[in-house]
């Protein structure tokens, strides 16, 4: 059976870790493919203010050329209302029959799991491959089987890799004047410069 794994997030921006995470995840896992889903209006950030969908796609689409395991969807960007994932995966589901679809995620996204919008379906539609996340404990799955039944077995817990780049320690850098040539691709660097982007914008 063909797996494809599903990364989302605002990629605000994307960087080195996003494509190092992808790699490792996918050279473990076996998977075929990984498609990158930048949010479009994501329902945890109604209140903070994220750079726009076009140049977040932008730099995607910068980072990911010339990798073939990597693949780019605009389907949350072309949704009007708060994004949430179960519903991507569904509809994902539907698109990709007879495919076993891998959701990527972090540590702690999965110890916040229960309070996602309909959890029981999502892992019905997909299995969870969860990776270190800096900061936080590994996950105590016995304890999310009491709130998720069956989670257990949807998920593929992988001791590695470690990722130390975050897209908030990159605005940051940008916004004091300090380079990120050594956390995102280059060609993603000089649009960032090109563009002025993160300039003003010190909060996370």
């Amino acid at each position: 059976m063909r797996k494809t794994g599903i990364l989302g997030g605002t990629f605000d921006p994307v960087h080195n870790g996003h494509l190092r995470l992808v790699e490792e995840v996918a050279k473990r896992l076996g998977l075929c493919q990984v498609i990158f889903i930048p949010a479009g209006n994501p329902w945890y950030k109604e209140n903070g203010a994220i750079t726009p969908a076009e140049q977040r796609l932008a730099m995607l689409k910068l980072a990911l050329a010339g990798n073939p395991v990597f693949a780019l969807s605009e389907m949350e960007l072309e949704r009007f209302e708060p994004t949430y994932t179960v519903d991507t995966m569904a509809e994902l589901k539907g698109q990709r029959p007879g495919e076993e679809l891998y959701f990527i995620m972090g540590w702690d996204n999965l110890k916040d799991l229960p309070r996602w919008q309909r959890p029981q379906q999502l892992i019905s539609l997909c299995r969870l491959a969860v990776v270190p996340r800096a900061g936080s404990d590994a996950p105590d799955l016995e304890s999310l089987e009491k709130s998720l039944p069956g989670i257990r077995r949807r998920v593929v817990m992988l001791d590695d890799p470690h990722i130390d780049i975050s897209a908030s320690e990159i605005r940051q850098r940008v916004a004091a004047g300090l380079s990120v040539e050594d956390m995102v691709p280059p060609d993603v660097a000089r649009y960032i410069e090109e563009q002025g982007l993160y300039q003003r914008r010190h909060q996370g």
